[in-house]
């Protein structure tokens, strides 16, 4: 079951949530610069790490799953959000250019089927981005934040996932070493520099970025071929039988002769 609507924005909207919103947006910026001129889809909760890349990317929009809920994005302008099946997004192939998954695949039914989706509507050229709760970091015990629910995932599972929906790793990162306690939000800087140093693994989430595999192909099931004996005495049309005994009347009708 995903978490409901209301509760992602109280998250992003308390102190730890600023917090994990600069720490994991740090890394998508590094990633993918302004996006300037691109098309980006962000599929999940993403709306918290968007704002810097729609400032510059041509069209950028946000899809909530139907059994999340979805909000108003971004406040004071047009509505940029839509409301989707995460199994069957309504957008054409081959659309855009970058795709953010966040809070996505962790509560999904079907992970594999949510990326293959992604896969379809990522541009030859495009990349992804999949943001997940890291299984050995802190932050995935954490129900009380959007983190601590769902699957977590090891690089290695992300990985695997990912090619599973023809989408090849290309590079992965981790962030939010801070501990998931309210009372810790102001020393989230300190701690993601000493984490990254120090204490990979024990990171609070795992970004894997990947490109769209255009070359796989797959055996396909084809009938069996069967042998059609031809008949020895098949009826010939009689205008046919015609022609074959007299030649000369088929000529004769020929436009030209």
């Amino acid at each position: 079951m995903r978490r409901d609507i209301l509760e992602l924005r109280a998250f992003y909207a308390s102190d730890l949530g600023r917090a994990a919103r600069v720490m994991i947006g740090r890394k998508v910026t590094e990633a993918w610069g302004d996006a300037r001129g691109l098309d980006v889809l962000g599929l999940g909760y993403a709306t918290p790490f968007l704002g810097p890349l729609r400032e510059r990317a041509r069209r950028t929009v946000a899809a909530m799953p139907a059994q999340q809920g979805v909000e108003i994005w971004p406040g004071g302008a047009g509505n940029l959000t839509t409301l989707v099946n995460e199994d069957a997004l309504p957008f054409r192939n081959a659309l855009f250019d970058r795709i953010l998954v966040v809070h996505a695949i962790e509560e999904s039914d079907d992970a594999a089927a949510l990326l293959r989706e992604v896969w379809r509507v990522l541009a030859p050229s495009g990349r992804v981005i999949v943001a997940v709760a890291a299984r050995d970091g802190l932050w995935a015990n954490a129900e009380s934040t959007p983190l601590g629910h769902g699957r977590p995932y090891t690089r290695r599972q992300l990985a695997a996932l990912m090619r599973e929906a023809e989408l090849e790793p290309s590079g992965y990162t981790r962030a939010l070493y801070v501990p998931p306690a309210p009372w810790m939000a102001g020393w989230a800087e300190p701690f993601e520099q000493a984490g990254s140093r120090l204490w990979r693994r024990f990171a609070g989430v795992v970004l894997m970025e990947a490109v769209k595999q255009t070359y796989a192909i797959k055996a396909r099931p084809q009938r069996a071929r069967t042998r059609l004996a031809r008949p020895v005495l098949a009826p010939v049309p009689a205008a046919r039988e015609a022609v074959r005994r007299n030649p000369s009347a088929d000529e004769a009708v020929r436009p030209g002769a």
